[in-house]
């Protein structure tokens, strides 16, 4: 009897610790560490997009080796529902988060911003492409609302007057935004950025979309940001004395060949109204989306009797500036 009863505590001890074993294994598996990175990354970039199932998100994280559990992970995945609700988004998933964080925090659509950089845009094809590289939406998405008048103006920007509130600049967007959430966001920036500098226009008696003119001519000019004031102070005293610009980029515009290297005398009687050459004033509109140094330089020119300037003979990207 005695001998029996041993038995049977040994056998009870065992399957006891056997059990014990097997929660605390568990326990393990589902909240303790469970991601992992090859090539011993810190972090995971998953980005999951609206056309992604459960399967291309488990071969996703099974071709970067997160997974030290896949069995639990797609246990818990099935459990909690996430095969069926993928959300779409950037995920930055950190080393050693566990089974249990990671499958709620797909669930729930906590992404992680992207950063979105945008510069030297001729034109909306130009910019849908560039946008489409750093977003989910892909470039025919940006390019049909930048041309959809009526998604547009429900928006609150006019359809002639898309570069005006396109401020270059790096920017965190969710990845899975929108042409209209981006636009939107880019409305909302232009606004903020001009309160303060609606007056700085004036003195120069100039409007907003005017000094955005002006200064995608001097983006065009030069890349030496501490040239660009005095450029912009050349082509305010041409305007001032009602003398044609006479702005080489406006004439690569109006012919339209962007690649243009040289401008010659037969290109400067092309029939535009952005040749500048053939027509006084400002052209009607951008010929690009200038940057933020560009628009200051508008905005702030040097003072100075420049009317003239030509590049140095040195290659070096100055120019030379003279009166007369």
């Amino acid at each position: 009897m005695r001998k029996k009863t041993k038995i049977l505590l040994i056998t009870a001890t065992g399957v006891i610790l056997l059990a014990s074993g097997a929660a605390i294994f568990f326990y393990q598996a589902v909240f303790g560490p469970s991601v992992n990175m090859k090539n011993q990354q810190e972090t995971l970039h998953l980005y999951l997009s609206d056309t992604d199932t459960y399967d291309s998100v488990f071969a996703q994280l099974d071709r970067n080796e997160a997974l030290r559990n896949a069995t639990i992970f797609d246990y818990l995945a099935k459990r909690k529902g996430y095969k069926e609700n993928i959300e779409p988004g950037h995920y930055e998933i950190a080393r050693g988060v566990s089974n249990n964080e990671l499958i709620n925090r797909l669930i729930s659509g906590d992404q992680t911003p992207v950063r979105v950089t945008f510069n030297s845009i001729r034109t909306p094809e130009y910019l849908a492409a560039v946008l489409a590289w750093q977003l989910m939406p892909d470039s025919m998405d940006f390019i049909h609302f930048f041309h959809d008048t009526a998604a547009l103006i429900k928006t609150g920007i006019h359809p002639d007057s898309l570069v005006a509130v396109l401020l270059p600049d790096t920017y965190e967007f969710y990845w899975t935004a929108t042409p209209e959430i981006f636009l939107q966001r880019m409305q909302k920036e232009a606004k903020n950025y001009w309160a303060s500098r609606r007056e700085l226009a004036r003195k120069q008696n100039l409007t907003p979309w005017q000094v955005i003119t002006l200064a995608s001519i001097i983006e065009k000019e030069t890349q030496k940001n501490d040239e660009k004031p005095v450029i912009a102070g050349v082509y305010l005293n041409r305007l001032r004395k009602n003398i044609k610009l006479q702005a080489d980029p406006t004439v690569v515009y109006a012919v339209g060949d962007f690649k243009l290297r040289r401008v010659l005398k037969a290109h400067t009687k092309t029939d535009h109204p952005y040749n500048t050459y053939k027509y006084a004033g400002l052209p009607p509109g951008p010929i690009c989306v200038p940057s933020k140094t560009s628009i200051e330089a508008v905005l702030q020119p040097e003072k100075h009797n420049y009317l003239y300037f030509c590049a140095k003979e040195d290659m070096s990207g100055y120019h030379n500036f003279a009166a007369s």
